[in-house]
This record gives structure tokens, sequence and C-alpha cells, in this order.
């Protein structure tokens, strides 16, 4: 039976993901300061803060894997619908005549992408 203790160990390790609010990368520093201290002391504890590691490194995975997707879509979208005039004669960037039908598939599925990546971010 686990004590009210490592109960709150495990609790504070899940929470302390939550950091990453507002210190840029504490959702992987602060769990692996918790688990580091605690792993040798308490099986619960150790089972606990593998579990919230490996969760906040499955979501990164997650988001670099949809970030590789939505974003050489978006681009090549953008460049092919860029006047290359606009580029070479140093003239405003209008885009003209965007043809949404030609892009609907490229689009949707990097409209998916970034979806699913702000779903992760906001989970």
């Amino acid at each position: 039976m686990e004590k009210t203790s490592e109960k709150n160990t495990a609790s504070f390790t899940h929470l302390s993901t939550l950091s990453q609010y507002i210190i840029p990368f504490g959702n992987y520093i602060f769990p692996l300061i918790i688990w580091t201290n605690y792993k040798d002391k308490s099986e619960f504890a150790d089972h606990h803060g593998k579990q919230a590691l490996n969760f906040q490194l499955s979501i990164l995975l997650y988001s670099l894997i949809l970030a590789l997707i939505a974003i050489p879509i978006f681009v090549t979208v953008f460049l092919q619908n860029l006047p290359l005039e606009a580029v070479f004669n140093d003239d405003d960037f209008v885009i003209r005549n965007f043809n949404f039908q030609a892009n609907i598939g490229l689009l949707s599925v990097g409209i998916t992408a970034v979806v699913s990546f702000w779903s992760f971010k906001i989970r």
C-alpha cells in the first residue's frame, strides 16, 4: 500500500508538467527533478515519474511530426501562388486567383495538422 507522501509526490510530478505555461521546458525539467530525487525511495513515485516524462516526450514527438507535415504544406501552397514578378521586381506581394480546388487536399491536411498540434498544446 502506498503512503500518502508517495501519492503526493506522484501527484506533484504530474502537476509539475503544467509549469510549461510559466517556464519554458518546465514540463520536462521539473518532473525530471522530482523523479530523479524520489525514484530510489519509492517504486510508486518512480512509476509515475516515468509516466509523466513519457507522456511529455510523446507529446513533443507528436508535435514535431505534425510540424514537419504542416510547415512544408503551407510553404508549398504559398510559393505556388506567389507571383514571381513581385519577387524579382520588388513589387507588392498580392496573391491573385488563388485556386482552392487545386490546393484543397494539401490545405486540409495542413489545417488538420495545425489543429491537432494546438490541441496537443492546449490539452
